[in-house]
């Protein structure tokens, strides 16, 4: 539980953090914009890249982790898209069912590298990067297509959404991470200065930038959007990923790490992606908030049930 607690208690303050910068130091909207798109296009996925790119995929099972916790977001991907007329009713809008959808399906990335580096080490990173290249590309191909679909002011035609999917620079990073861990294609020292400092300073402008966007009255009355996303995330999801490993065959280390990405809060970048395409920002910076300070709870019991599992 202190693992978990240690590693999500920094992401939230630095949320905190966003909140009173965007309302005090940096009040202007043209300098939040400028670190989106810095934290979207160049840190985040030099980040992703650089992780791949010394992850040890030969030691873990490839197949079992990475084709539980794929099916696991293609299920989470497939509820959300078939609730979509109860969401109507609800009168959750376009906009607003697209922050469900990328709070019920995407990962914090960065906790997930924290708490599986603090359980398992050099192990521990190897599956989670394991999940990296499960999970982030599928989820970003499907949040690119709902968001043209459902947040656009006219709908995009197939040829706009799939040149949007082509240009996503996350899907580019796990494409490049994978390919020179494979080829096991040697970088110059000077890549991995660079690439390690970008990395790190990606986890706190991405927070910083989530931070900016929240209302503060939508964290203490959470909407009925942003407590469907919640469960979704926080509850489902884990027993989605869980269920599906053991189906696998997945056990110890393994199926813990499992259970981490599957419980892990949404991504931090979803409210970038959200900015950038039209979806409702706002709503998502709720739905990351609220789903970072309860997956201090939720994480310790899911780890907690699956390590005790027999």
């Amino acid at each position: 539980m202190a693992v978990v607690i240690s590693a999500l208690l920094p992401v939230f303050l630095l949320i905190v953090l966003g909140f009173i910068l965007r309302r005090s130091l940096m009040r202007l909207d043209t300098q939040w914009h400028g670190l989106e798109r810095l934290t979207y296009y160049v840190l985040f996925p030099t980040l992703l890249i650089q992780t791949l790119v010394k992850a040890d995929l030969t030691s873990v099972p490839v197949a079992g982790v990475g084709g539980a916790l794929m099916l696991s977001a293609l299920a989470m991907s497939l509820l959300c898209l078939a609730l979509r007329p109860l969401f109507s009713r609800w009168n959750i809008d376009g906009p607003a069912f697209t922050s469900i959808f990328q709070g019920a399906t995407r990962w914090q990335t960065y906790v997930a590298l924290a708490v599986s580096s603090n359980l398992f080490g050099h192990t521990g990173l190897a599956l989670a990067s394991v999940a990296m290249v499960a999970i982030i590309p599928l989820v970003n191909v499907f949040s690119v297509s709902v968001l043209a679909h459902y947040a656009a002011p006219e709908k995009q035609s197939l040829r706009a959404i799939i040149m949007t999917v082509l240009t996503n620079p996350l899907i580019w990073a796990c494409a490049i991470g994978l390919a020179v861990n494979v080829t096991h294609l040697p970088l110059p020292q000077v890549w991995h200065d660079v690439a390690e400092a970008l990395g790190r300073s990606s986890l706190g402008i991405g927070l910083l930038v989530t931070g900016a966007g929240l209302q503060l009255a939508g964290m203490f009355r959470p909407s009925l959007a942003a407590s469907v996303a919640v469960f979704l995330k926080l509850i489902l999801m884990p027993v989605l990923g869980v269920a599906l490993a053991w189906w696998f065959g997945i056990s110890g280390s393994s199926l813990v790490i499992v259970a981490v990405c599957s419980a892990v809060p949404t991504s931090s970048s979803a409210y970038v992606l959200a900015r950038q395409m039209g979806g409702d920002a706002p709503l998502l910076a709720q739905i990351i908030t609220l789903q970072t300070v309860l997956a201090a709870v939720t994480m310790p019991v899911v780890i907690a049930l699956v390590t005790a599992a027999p």
